[in-house]
């Protein structure tokens, strides 16, 4: 059983454990003509980021827990702004602790 609240990543993909409950994978891939990067919930495409000021993404249908979709976006969030500033892996998992902590989400960082 997982444990009440975590993050997990494997390569690009990543879950989300909330009360329990493991969500995911996230995931995001390049659109086909690579102008932009599609996001991804279990394999499905929920949003795309078209440039720094064009993003569109909808998970209602998946019906999500509302912590979940933050800590997710969060995560997205510092994933492609790490990816797009040309940041070291070190300084992407500082990013993101730094940014998880600032919204108010570092419960969901392993202790």
């Amino acid at each position: 059983m997982p444990g009440r609240r975590g993050i997990r990543f494997d390569e690009t993909q990543f879950w989300v454990t909330h009360r329990h409950q493991e969500y995911g994978p996230f995931d995001y891939e390049w659109s086909e003509d690579f102008r932009g990067i599609e996001l991804l919930y279990m394999g499905t495409k929920f949003g795309e980021v078209c440039s720094v000021h064009e993003l569109f993404a909808d998970m209602k249908e998946f019906a999500l827990p509302m912590r979940v979709v933050e800590v997710a976006c969060v995560i997205f969030g510092c994933t492609l702004l790490g990816i797009s500033a040309g940041f070291s892996e070190q300084e992407r998992g500082d990013l993101l602790i730094d940014t998880l902590r600032e919204f108010d989400c570092g419960e969901f960082l392993p202790e």
